[in-house]
């Protein structure tokens, strides 16, 4: 692929990219007309979408270092900016984050506030001044920045371990949709889904997972936004419904005081499959105090400006300017999805509940809810279920049950759309999964082979080696992600918070006082680092096993915890060693400074 004629034509490409998509949606519409089946239509969408997206990889191969780790550094800021969102718009935000708030109410919009809101801190903080240093990893700038191999090997374990988790729940909601769409076991889909993966980013690194992600955003904004107005429009809730919420979130509200709702006992729930939750009103601990709330935005905002695989992508810009518009295009981008996500969770619970709408189950009779289409599919897939504890042979609150991953990939066809939404959706789905899947296991290999193989243990390795042990590494993390998400240790969200937490505890202040603390040294970062993340650890199984956690810290805001000790032992023992010499000052001074010359030259 040329990279210069290609920049110069990206509006024209993704154009005329789009144009097809939308044409090939049509012709899949005609096709389910003409009497296609469901089966075959989510198959066509999955396998066209991933053909496309290991074409785009396969053009964007390199053998060239700074394409293959930072795209050659030449992404437009506009075009970085949605392949930073889809880089961020996981199989969490797009598969998950709307069941969180389908089933824990208000509590879980906690992560809006937060996924957002961190990229005020990265804006501010640090994108345009790792992009001013010139590395290629964030191992690269703190082993430069404060000196030493193992101030380098400290980041690249918190990275891995927090990409490592992150990587985990992708892969899993890539299995879950290959699952449904290909009507495989979810053990061996999530392996299909690594394959999927795999494709983009194998060949071209960093080139081919950021051009692979601008298609991939195209593809799920669209899965996700067009069933929200087309649903709305159908229900009576307007085109535009976000304006709309506050009345529809009153209406559920009447409907579950109208129906009421009987507890369910040990027994009823023992009979419930592992995973599903009730459609019933909710109640989290995210949101049982002010300071719940506040806690998780919290550490989902300075998690954001930790994660490393955020990070690269302002690595991959022309300057230190344009990387700092591409956070503002980037938050644009995630905004279109992100304040969509409390809509479809209310649409979705509205066409379940409402007895005005021909989708309402409750006070139907059971045996007419289990012979329905979708019920049967996603009760086959694990998904949904219903008993009659109640003994009266209809549909009560407290008896039909749904997993979170149900809400976005199912709500289509419970509200009567054409199954073509319902592929769209698999597919949109399938890109928000793979992009974040591809900059993690990018992340991670990008570092060990950089940091670790090219920096440490064999500095004199030509770049064609060095790239050999970076795509080796890409199978390898993928294969034991796979393996790890086949087990269903955790589910998507909570494995996703659970990343934010683990790079918080241990990267943020080692990143922050890094461009913003001359006095930060080598001794203080690798103590803020491990200890950090050991203290993180240790409160997660702490809390995990039965330990009752304090300050209102849950398992789920661990991070909080370990990046305060994270920030005691950099500064304590950052005072008690020797400040960083005279050079390493006027590097800082120099990295926040936004013009000129980057402080690394080509590595």
């Amino acid at each position: 692929m040329k990279q210069g004629n290609f920049i110069d034509n990206l509006p024209k490409i993704y154009g005329i990219y789009t144009g097809g998509f939308i044409g090939f949606i049509i012709i899949m519409a005609i096709a389910e007309q003409m009497g296609m089946t469901a089966k075959a239509i989510g198959i066509a969408f999955v396998a066209f979408t991933v053909f496309i997206y290991a074409l785009i990889g396969y053009l964007s191969r390199t053998a060239q270092a700074d394409a293959y780790y930072v795209a050659g550094r030449q992404v437009p800021t506009v075009f970085n900016g949605m392949a930073t969102a889809a880089d961020w718009m996981s199989g969490a935000s797009f598969v998950a984050m709307a069941g969180g708030i389908y089933f824990k109410g208000y509590g879980y919009m906690a992560l809006l506030v937060g996924w957002t809101g961190g990229y005020v801190l990265v804006a501010s903080l640090l994108a345009p001044y790792l992009r001013k240093f010139g590395c290629y990893t964030v191992p690269d700038f703190i082993g430069t920045r404060y000196g030493g191999n193992l101030a380098r090997f400290s980041a690249v374990v918190v990275l891995t371990v927090a990409s490592f988790t992150y990587v985990t729940a992708q892969i899993n909601a890539t299995g879950t949709i290959a699952s449904v769409a290909l009507d495989i076991p979810f053990q061996y889909a999530v392996y299909i889904g690594l394959i999927s993966i795999l494709l983009c980013s194998m060949l071209g690194g960093m080139r081919g997972v950021t051009w692979t992600q601008v298609a991939q955003y195209i593809v799920l904004i669209i899965a996700y936004l067009l069933p929200v107005f087309w649903i709305s429009n159908k229900m009576g809730a307007g085109f535009f419904p976000h304006f709309m919420l506050a009345d529809e979130v009153a209406r559920i509200g009447e409907l579950e005081s109208q129906f009421g709702f009987i507890k369910n006992s040990a027994a009823d729930l023992a009979t419930v499959p592992k995973g599903l939750a009730g459609i019933t009103k909710a109640h989290s601990a995210v949101n049982a105090t002010p300071w719940a709330f506040i806690s998780l935005a919290l550490a989902m905002m300075m998690g954001t400006a930790s994660l490393p695989h955020v990070m690269m992508r302002y690595f991959t810009t022309p300057s230190v300017k344009a990387a700092r518009k591409s956070v503002g295009w980037s938050l644009f981008f995630i905004f279109l999805l992100y304040s969509s996500a409390p809509m479809l969770a209310t649409l979705s619970k509205l066409s379940l509940i409402d007895p005005n709408l021909s989708t309402g189950i409750i006070g139907k009779s059971i045996a007419e809810v289990q012979a329905i289409d979708w019920y049967q599919n996603w009760n086959q897939a694990n998904l949904m279920f219903i008993s009659d504890f109640n003994g009266n042979g209809t549909v009560e609150l407290n008896e039909f049950f749904m997993g979170g991953k149900a809400v976005v990939l199912a709500t289509p066809e419970i509200a009567g759309l054409p199954y073509v939404i319902s592929g769209l959706v698999a597919a949109g789905g399938m890109a928000a999964a793979m992009s974040t899947a591809d900059g993690l296991i990018l992340a991670i290999a990008n570092a060990i082979s950089h940091d670790v193989y090219y920096k440490i243990i064999d500095p004199k390795a030509e770049t064609a080696k060095r790239l050999v042990v970076a795509r080796v590494l890409l199978v390898v993390i993928g294969f034991a992600g796979a393996t790890i998400a086949a087990m269903e240790i955790q589910g998507i969200l909570g494995s996703v918070i659970w990343a934010f937490d683990f790079a918080m505890s241990g990267l943020f202040f080692p990143l922050v006082l890094g461009v913003w603390w001359k006095r930060a040294n080598r001794q203080g970062a690798i103590a803020g680092m491990l200890g950090g993340l050991a203290a993180g650890a240790w409160y997660l199984v702490w809390v995990r096993t039965g330990g009752s956690g304090f300050l209102g810290i849950t398992q789920l805001t661990f991070g909080i915890f370990g990046s305060a000790v994270s920030l005691v032992l950099m500064v304590v023992v950052s005072l008690l060693t020797a400040e960083p010499d005279k050079a390493t000052q006027k590097m800082v001074d120099e990295v926040r400074v936004p013009s000129g010359k980057p402080i690394l030259g080509k590595q």
